[in-house]
């Protein structure tokens, strides 16, 4: 099976192919110049694996959460490219995309998301590449950060770098060791995309959507002030 993965949900910009389970992939610091970046790397890719985009078996993106503008980038490109080689699309969580970075089971993911909150979300590693929820994706100040229990936990993500203190202290029995500087990756969402178009979890490119999590993404003046 060939699945082609973009994510667009950070300032980091990135494109992977999973072929036959073998994974290659590009990243750039994009800052946000997503829109520039994304269809061209998307082409390098596949020009250097040799493949049309029609020899692709399914899209997968990061759909959140995530930042509002690159996530609608990520879901309209890849939109995009399935309406003109009909393809299945498959959305995956950018939350779990970093848990999969790491070789553990339990797994507490907090991404910074400004304002003075984070995405929170915890899961614990079943078999393959597949994770159960415990703790579904919420917006959160790190005071609050949702408990869990037990102590095998491990933190990542860079909401534990920005408000490290906090969570630390937030979760001083649960966490056997922090792995800050994690973002979500094209990588492991092509990896995560592989069981749901093989399980037929995939949706037609015209029903694809991000997951927003805030729902106001922009603050006026006066509201920052106070």
């Amino acid at each position: 099976m060939k699945i082609l993965a973009l994510d667009t949900s950070t300032e980091f910009c990135s494109v992977a192919l999973n072929v036959d389970s073998e994974i290659s992939g590009k990243e750039i610091l994009a800052g946000r110049n997503h829109s520039e970046m994304i269809l061209a790397m998307t082409h390098e890719m596949l020009a250097e694996a040799g493949l049309a985009l029609q020899q692709i078996d399914g899209i997968a993106f990061g759909a959140g959460p995530g930042s509002f503008t690159g996530l609608r980038i990520a879901c309209g490109v890849a939109q995009g490219l399935a309406f003109a080689a009909d393809l299945p699309v498959a959305a995956v969580g950018t939350l779990e995309a970093v848990a999969q970075q790491i070789d553990q089971h339990n797994v507490i993911v907090a991404l910074d998301a400004r304002m003075s909150e984070i995405y929170h979300a915890a899961f614990r590693k079943l078999t393959g590449q597949s994770w159960e929820m415990i703790s579904p994706p919420v917006l959160c100040s790190p005071q609050h950060a949702p408990l869990v229990s037990g102590n095998e936990w491990h933190g990542c993500g860079s909401g534990f770098d920005v408000y490290h203190d906090v969570l630390a202290m937030q979760y001083c029995a649960n966490i056997q060791q922090i792995h800050p500087e994690l973002h979500p990756r094209a990588h492991e969402m092509a990896q995560l995309a592989l069981p749901k178009f093989r399980d037929g979890a995939y949706t037609d490119a015209a029903l694809a959507a991000p997951l927003y999590i805030r729902n106001k993404v922009a603050l006026k003046e006066s509201e920052r002030q106070t």
